[in-house]
């Protein structure tokens, strides 16, 4: 291998933020209401190991969750060619919370854990497709109208889980509040294997069809034309989206605006081909949900804030700052 070649290899901005990775989960693990310095790490005292262990397996989580949004985030935009589709906007993340609440409350949930995500997979999809045929059906397949399109079916899901809290007794009513919130405390090490392993095919998948994916978001003509075909790919694109929101879900609740906040950022650092947006929306996605988790347990000494209100609150200021720089590229 020749120096250009080692040369471009390290240039790459894959390389450089997958080491930076290790870097901030050894930071954040440092970090919160039982503080511990670097030296600790390497022996802690049996009270600070206990520590170590919950705040590991929630930074595996948040890195799970976060890379698992952020590439679905990516993958809703290139399907739709729309900036402002995200699971959560889309409502994915509203019919998945559903279909997981309905297996809980319908005692499934005790028979498998496996159950939650099944739903939560069936929920997402449904969602999905009330708001394409709803956008559709207003005849304006526009940015505008699917985001608009995906808050109606945001709000008739809240709807719904506001019906099943309702009828559900305090034992299950604590546990479903905390967990829509989002909440990164892993429930089983083998649905959080499940969500890792979807995480790291669909980024694996989207990933060589990278090119494809480029020449879709030009257009159907130019896809065509380039050997691509577009209603096949968007719909691999949307279902594996949808998989990968449902098994977040299922493990964390609702997080909402990841896959609308990376995505940008990342296509504004690094520019936006999706070979390389893919990995490292996964990558940057990680870390974002897994230092939102981190200042969720430091901000406040004496309790915690759910990782939900942390992202919805970067979020909607984020999501009104991208749909009005859309507005004013239109006009």
């Amino acid at each position: 291998m020749s120096f250009t070649n080692i040369r471009r290899i390290l240039s790459e901005p894959v390389i450089w933020i997958g080491l930076l990775v290790p870097v901030c989960f050894v930071l954040f693990m440092c970090c919160g209401a039982y503080s511990a310095g670097f030296a600790d790490l390497l022996n802690p005292s049996p009270m600070l190991e206990a520590v170590l262990k919950l705040r590991a397996a929630r930074l595996v989580c948040a890195f799970v969750v976060g890379g698992s949004l952020a590439v679905a985030g990516a993958a809703c935009q290139a399907a739709l060619r729309n900036p402002l589709a995200e699971p959560y906007i889309l409502g994915v993340s509203g019919g998945a919370s559903v279909g997981a609440a309905a297996a809980i409350i319908l005692g499934l949930a005790m028979i498998s854990e496996f159950f939650i995500p099944a739903f939560s997979f069936v929920g997402a999809v449904f969602a999905l497709l009330l708001v394409l045929g709803m956008a559709r059906c207003w005849a304006a397949d526009t940015p505008a109208s699917i985001a608009l399109a995906g808050i109606v079916i945001g709000s008739m899901c809240s709807s719904l889980l506001m019906f099943i809290i309702s009828i559900s007794n305090s034992h299950e009513l604590n546990g479903i509040t905390w967990w829509l919130l989002g909440s990164l405390q892993p429930s089983g090490n083998m649905l959080l294997t499940l969500s890792a392993g979807s995480l790291l095919m669909a980024t694996l998948l989207f990933t060589l069809l990278g090119r494809e994916v480029d020449a879709v978001t030009f257009g159907d003509e130019t896809a065509f034309s380039l050997g691509a075909d577009p209603k096949k790919l968007s719909y691999i694109l949307l279902g594996v989206s949808s998989l990968l929101a449902a098994c977040s879900v299922a493990v964390s609740g609702i997080i909402g605006f990841v896959g609308l906040i990376i995505p940008h950022i990342i296509r504004n650092l690094f520019g936006s081909q999706h070979r390389r947006l893919f990995p490292l929306c996964m990558l940057m996605g990680g870390i974002f949900l897994m230092g939102c988790d981190t200042f969720a347990r430091c901000v406040f000494a004496t309790r915690e804030l759910p990782v939900g209100v942390i992202t919805s609150f970067i979020g909607g200021p984020f999501f009104l700052w991208v749909l009005s720089r859309r507005r004013a590229w239109e006009g």
